[in-house]
């Protein structure tokens, strides 16, 4: 099964911090995983402010600058794995080296059901 894991942090904190990963380690625990065959994909992000956000209203268009939400900790960045299960799919998830500043959101992927 396909999970998704939403890396957030505060994106102020994200490189500060004592406990900071930098990206050579973050780069080393994605190949780990790429290794054991349960990586699809992963990207950092860029920071909020290149962020754009699109909405559709009565059919009308509407961007604006910057995420969906004001929060504390914005998205940086994704993991998409394939794994047995949710425990193992945690597991993975733990090993973020981002989760010791910020939170891993795991969310299962789920399929499309178009009829044939």
């Amino acid at each position: 099964m396909k999970y998704l894991c939403l890396i957030y942090s505060d994106e102020n904190a994200l490189h500060n911090s004592p406990d900071s990963p930098h990206d050579g380690e973050c780069y080393d625990y994605f190949l780990s995983v790429q290794q054991s065959g349960r990586m699809l994909a992963a990207e950092p992000l860029e920071p909020v402010a290149t962020a754009t956000t699109v909405r559709v209203r009565g059919g009308k268009l509407s961007i604006t600058d910057g995420p969906f939400a004001e929060t504390k900790e914005q998205l940086a960045g994704f993991y998409l794995i394939e794994a047995r299960d949710l425990n193992e799919a945690l597991q993975i998830a733990g090993g973020i080296p981002a989760a010791r500043v910020g939170s891993v959101e795991v969310r299962p992927v789920r399929e499309l059901q178009l009829e044939g």
